[in-house]
């Protein structure tokens, strides 16, 4: 008898494991990178790493699953690592078939365009994981493609922000000669400028050989016969900032890329649950996380919660959630982060770290904002120059076009006026 009870529950336990199956609800993502040649090393302190981002990606994925055995939902990551002379856009319309939505891309700006405007990518959403680029998030901007990584522009208003808390107004701004640098160099100009900062001089570092072996002397003649309270820099290839620090002809801090840097994640942040996240990353990586890694994790973990919260596995329906009011995800970093419909820019906290230390985090206490503080870091909805046609509908409302912002002032300042005045008839 007890056999016969045994085999009979042994039996319903599979009806409704396979009843499960059959309703399991199944979530195809693509991971696309492209493999680097690995460059000059700078300093035999920073090993090249192949592939970042991928084991964020992976690790999410899996936090994905195990919610997913609870809600019927299964995730699954197809990586494609394209070879160094590969071409991107083939392997791409190889490999990433129809039945996939969702894309993270770890690829520069140009490839991840060439990407998001194909026919065949029209109706899947990428998370760019990568970029940092202005643009991409206002003239160039795509409207199935998402940043995870703050923008140059996050950056520099970040820092900005904690230079006049400190009221280090005065800055002499040091630019590379490629491209990044300045782009990057653009943004601290923008940033000092929105919040009052004043760039006393600007140099370019044009020396093509090894800053190394001639900083001890290069630098202090480079930035002599300036008054600054801070040396800015703006080199994201690190060819020459990391030897600015203590060899300037004045002793004063260096901030940018080099000295104290805005950065999505670094080693050195441990609160709001970060230092298990580091714990569990460097586990399972045998190494740090990196900002890639950061981003990567985030754009699955997004993609999880909102097919959690949806109940959906298309993709419309999920950018919808995405881009509303009520996506917040939980990121490390003490507020929850939301992507702004304007944009496809994820909000979020900018750190400002050191070598060794995390110093502040942004953005800084008393800049306010009528919606959210963290807007105040980049392009508010107002500034965008982005476009972006289909949307889901979430947009801010229209402001008016060609807003002049000294006719605003004087309106202001006409009401000002006429308060006071009235105070001053009736009142006194």
């Amino acid at each position: 008898m007890a056999t016969r009870i045994i085999f009979f529950m042994a039996l319903g336990l599979t009806s409704i494991e396979s009843t499960y199956a059959e309703n399991i609800q199944t979530v195809k993502i693509s991971y696309i990178t492209q493999q680097q040649k690995v460059p000059p090393a700078l300093s035999n302190l920073d090993a090249f790493i192949q592939n970042k981002g991928m084991m964020g990606a992976k690790i999410a994925i899996n936090d994905n699953n195990t919610t997913g055995q609870f809600t019927g939902q299964k995730f699954e990551l197809n990586t494609i690592i394209v070879p160094v002379d590969g071409d991107v856009v083939h392997v791409f319309k190889q490999q990433v078939t129809a039945d996939i939505s969702f894309v993270i891309s770890n690829l520069p700006v140009q490839q991840l365009k060439q990407l998001a405007d194909l026919d065949l990518a029209k109706d899947k959403l990428f998370f760019d994981a990568t970029t940092i680029d202005d643009e991409l998030r206002n003239s160039q901007c795509r409207n199935n493609v998402l940043h995870l990584l703050p923008s140059r522009a996050m950056r520099a208003d970040a820092l900005a922000q904690y230079m006049m808390k400190k009221r280090w107004s005065k800055w002499f701004l040091v630019t590379g000669m490629t491209r990044q640098d300045q782009l990057y160099g653009q943004a601290l100009k923008r940033a000092a400028n929105r919040f009052g900062i004043k760039i006393v001089a600007e140099k370019q570092w044009t020396h093509t050989y090894d800053a190394r072996r001639t900083a001890s002397s290069d630098v202090p003649v480079f930035t002599q016969g300036v008054d600054y309270d801070v040396l800015v820099v703006a080199d994201e290839q690190g060819l020459f900032g990391e030897y600015f620090e203590y060899r300037t002809w004045i002793p004063r801090p260096v901030i940018g890329t080099q000295g104290l840097v805005a950065t999505a994640w670094h080693k050195t942040h441990e609160q709001w649950g970060a230092v298990q996240m580091q714990n569990r990353f460097k586990m399972l990586a045998g190494r740090r996380m990196q900002e890639q890694d950061y981003a990567a994790y985030l754009a699955a973990r997004s993609i999880g919660e909102a097919v959690v919260r949806t109940k959906s596995n298309q993709m419309q329906t999920v950018k919808d959630y995405l881009m509303g009011n009520e996506f917040a995800l939980q990121g490390y970093k003490g507020k929850p982060l939301s992507f702004r419909a304007w944009n496809g820019q994820l909000r979020q906290p900018v750190l400002l770290a050191a070598a060794r230390s995390l110093v502040a985090t942004a953005p800084i206490e008393g800049f306010l904002h009528p919606k959210t503080d963290l807007d105040t870091l980049g392009f508010d909805f107002p500034e965008s120059s982005c476009n972006r046609k289909g949307g889901s509908g979430n947009m801010p409302p229209p402001v008016a076009e060609n807003v002049d912002a000294e006719d605003i002032k004087a309106k202001v300042e006409k009401v000002i006026q006429q308060l006071t005045d009235y105070y001053n008839t009736q009142w006194k």
